[in-house]
């Protein structure tokens, strides 16, 4: 399973799930050029290890595990997926 980041992240861009990503699955990071065009941060599916860590870090509340994420946001599952696709 995955987490997802949610639609809580749009112009806030919180970095603080990056710094304790094991993996470093969330993008942009701020020293990435695509960091200042993205309205938001995304987690690539096929690299998250489902650790959770990110969650409690964000102070927006934008980030779920994938079975627990609102129905409200279910397209965020889809976004995330495919800025990876187009960026990754």
């Amino acid at each position: 399973m995955t987490h997802i980041i949610a639609e809580p992240c749009i112009g806030t861009k919180d970095t603080a799930c990056v710094e304790v990503c094991p993996v470093d699955c969330i993008h942009p990071r701020k020293d990435e050029e695509k960091f200042d065009p993205e309205k938001m941060l995304y987690i690539d599916p096929e690299t998250c290890i489902d650790c959770g860590l990110c969650v409690d870090e964000c102070p927006v509340t934008a980030i779920f595990p994938e079975d627990e994420l609102p129905d409200k946001w279910q397209e965020y599952t889809q976004l995330n997926a495919d800025w990876y696709k187009e960026n990754g």
